[in-house]
């Protein structure tokens, strides 16, 4: 029985990975101990996470004035994170809402704000559209002076993705890359910050990934040492016990995708998948995808629906049953979602696409 996970976060790892941590489990390479039993101050520990970061900065092409941070809390947490820190000289920052992750980015800022100096500002939205696409907007009403522009990369429960950078006015981005890093080569050096959740391309959930600019780091503190990246950084992420296992997949995922010719070759092999998946629904009568820009798709999240919503619901029934697991639609717009990132292998999609003309065939009208 082979199961296929289409699960858009926690998602699916590479099997070699898992078998390597399987491998380790016990004893982490001659050390006598599982790797959740070695101390973060310890020389194996420090190995590991000092890889971790040198083979992302490998695979990213990050610069050297750039400082990468193993932090908790999920991409949830940065939310607000971001705004204390980001928003301490200046007080406005703006924000591109093109999904439900950016509105509560957004949402989260507007609640600070009530709290704090700052004044987040909504600069593009296409909720009106059920975030059908991705907003656009007049670069000429950014402030130059503003902290930031906020833009999530790729809307997961939408499937929608920004690939070409929004002109800002020269305004730092700040992004949400937590669904399509490492899937998609973004230039890091075109950005302030990136942060994302690794639940979905790097790893189990638990880490939070940041890449922040030297220059965007505080020079007064913020009111939590716990919420400060200058702290953070400063202690190479060990202000306190960071998720250590949780580092350690993250590792053995960065040499996977290295191994494989790293980020590039990761997008051709995920632009093969969505193809071969777009192209059968653009064909079909019956199936149909809610985004209205086909430039604006997604290679990672593919969110398709039938004819009805109790076809819906049967497709997912069926579909469970032939070991298609978490293939239904995020529970704000219902449907199907085919999560799709660079570990699910492409043999997947083609089951997945027989299965769909299968189910056409039986129940079309």
């Amino acid at each position: 029985m082979t199961v296929y996970n289409f699960s858009a976060g926690p998602a699916v790892l590479p099997k070699p990975v898992l078998e390597m941590a399987q491998k380790e489990m016990l004893d982490y390479r001659g050390s006598g101990m599982s790797v959740m039993e070695l101390s973060h101050r310890s020389s194996e520990f420090d190995e590991i996470i000092k890889a971790a970061e040198l083979r992302l900065r490998e695979l990213m092409a990050i610069p050297d004035n750039y400082k990468v941070l193993f932090l908790q809390g999920g991409a949830s947490l940065q939310f607000s994170m971001i705004p204390l820190n980001l928003a301490k000289k200046s007080k406005k920052a703006y924000y591109i809402v093109g999904g439900s992750w950016g509105k509560k980015a957004y949402t989260e800022a507007v609640k600070l704000s009530k709290t704090i100096d700052f004044d987040p500002q909504l600069l593009a939205s296409s909720e009106d559209t059920v975030y059908n696409h991705i907003p656009t907007f007049d670069s000429k009403t950014i402030d130059k002076e503003a902290a930031y522009v906020h833009l999530t990369t790729n809307n997961t429960i939408e499937g929608t993705t920004i690939y070409d950078l929004p002109d800002t006015n020269g305004v730092p981005i700040v992004a949400d890359m937590s669904s399509n890093i490492l899937a998609v080569r973004y230039r890091v050096a075109d950005f302030g910050m990136i942060y994302a959740g690794a639940q979905k391309n790097i790893g189990p959930a638990g880490v939070t990934i940041v890449i922040i600019r030297d220059d965007l780091l505080n020079d007064t503190p913020v009111l939590s040492s716990m919420l400060d990246y200058r702290i953070q950084a400063d202690n190479g992420s060990l202000y306190n016990t960071p998720p250590t296992y949780g580092i350690y997949i993250a590792r053995l995922v960065f040499d996977y995708v290295a191994s494989l010719g790293g980020v590039d070759a990761m997008e051709t092999k995920n632009v093969e998948k969505a193809t071969l998946l777009y192209d059968f629904i653009d064909k079909s009568e019956f199936y149909s995808n809610p985004v209205s820009v086909k430039a604006d798709r997604s290679i990672c999240n593919i969110p398709f629906v039938t004819p009805s919503d109790e076809l819906d619901k049967l497709f997912n029934k069926e579909a469970l049953e032939h070991d298609f697991k978490n293939i239904k639609g995020h529970r704000s717009v219902g449907g199907m979602r085919a999560s799709i990132y660079n570990a699910f292998p492409l043999e997947g999609v083609q089951e997945l696409v027989a299965f769909m003309k299968a189910f056409e065939e039986r129940n079309k009208g």
